[in-house]
């Protein structure tokens, strides 16, 4: 299945509170400002009435795209997964061979990715390349930057 995504336990569970979310509290609060806008009187040039309903609109369209993200979900179970290769759920240690420093990533699906938490996609360039790797191998990425050289220093869960 070529369009499935691929989520954590935690991102799935995240999907479904924002979902929740939005379809039992977040529906109600704009369907009570259309609704407050409406008693204004004249629709054809009322403002609040337009924003609410842009809000509507773009909250249905949120709806919509995590229930399709729901659908075509596959969880990782990170206690089936070995950490003897790369795959997405797990951690990996890397060092920097040029600046020697030592970084840890979460390898997860392109819609839990958050570089800045340390979670980078499958589908990354530097997730791409290290995913089937094993420890101490060697990767070699290619960036705007230039050429960056990683070695494997840890796979965990």
């Amino acid at each position: 299945m070529s369009d499935e995504i691929l989520l954590t336990k935690v991102g799935y569970d995240r999907v479904v509170a924002e979902l929740e979310n939005l379809v039992t509290v977040r529906r109600k609060e704009v369907a009570e400002r259309i609704k407050e806008a409406i008693s204004y009187g004249d629709i054809s040039e009322n403002s609040e009435y337009d924003s609410a309903k842009n809000e509507q609109a773009e909250l249905e369209d949120r709806i919509n795209r995590l229930e399709n993200m729901l659908r075509k979900a596959k969880i990782i179970n990170e206690s089936e997964i070995s950490n003897d290769r790369v795959s997405v759920g797990l951690k990996v240690l890397v060092r920097d061979e040029t600046s020697g420093e030592e970084v840890e990533y979460i390898i997860v699906g392109s819609t839990e990715a958050d570089p800045f938490e340390g979670k980078i996609s499958n589908e990354s360039s530097l997730g791409a390349a290290l995913l089937g790797k094993k420890k101490n191998d060697q990767i070699e990425i290619q960036v705007p930057d230039g050429m960056f050289k990683y070695v494997i220093v840890d796979i965990y869960k």
